[in-house]
């Protein structure tokens, strides 16, 4: 199989920490949206990353779709989601943190592609303010259930991934002071061999450094 995208997406960088761990072989391909289009319309004319291409050459999109089915199709049935017992919690932080990652997202795209005079300032409040609403309340999760995140799991993955990437690029609006938590979760997580493994690298995002 391969993974296509790069690693400064953190959908990509999701996916290729949580199949490590999952213990399923892959072969990265750096291809990005924008300098590589071509390339990776080729493989998926769609151009979404992260694309999984299957070894019967199916195509598949979406982190959490691509996660799910490599869970569902793993012969030894591993999973990184929690006990039954515990699976709410893990799918409300896993969504608090991707809903946190999507608006990082939009307030970076909206900066970066599109021109100043065309950007939109009601816009950007709202779309800061529900970035800051998801990462509270997982920032009040890990504090209520510190458990749900000790676990190389989805929700330690998914929050410290995210956040690495909101600090990486928006940290003068969403503050690492304010979140002690994540902040501590994410230095944790960075250190691990599988996150070391796949640094975000790729145009405007460097490594979190202490």
């Amino acid at each position: 199989m391969q993974l296509i995208g790069m690693l400064d997406s953190p959908y990509v960088r999701r996916t290729a920490i949580s199949l490590t761990l999952l213990d399923i072989p892959f072969e990265h391909r750096s291809l990005s949206v924008f300098s590589t289009f071509e390339q990776f319309k080729a493989i998926n004319p769609v151009v979404k990353a992260p694309t999984l291409l299957c070894d019967d050459g199916s195509v598949l999109m979406d982190s959490s779709l691509i996660l799910q089915w490599a869970e569902a199709t793993h012969p030894q049935g591993r999973s990184l989601w929690p006990a039954p017992a515990s699976l709410q919690a893990a799918f409300r932080a896993v969504g608090l943190a991707l809903a946190a990652c999507e608006k990082s997202v939009q307030i970076v795209y909206e900066r970066n592609l599109r021109p100043p005079a065309a950007q939109h300032a009601p816009w950007l409040t709202r779309v800061q303010g529900q970035a800051l609403a998801a990462y509270a309340a997982l920032e009040a999760q890990i504090v209520a259930l510190p458990t749900l995140f000790e676990a190389m799991a989805h929700p330690a993955i998914t929050a410290a991934v995210c956040w690495q990437f909101t600090q990486t690029m928006l940290a003068d609006e969403i503050s690492a002071g304010d979140h002690p938590q994540l902040s501590a979760l994410s230095k944790r997580l960075e250190q691990h061999s599988v996150f070391r493994q796949y640094l975000p690298d790729g145009p405007g995002v460097r490594p979190a450094t202490d």
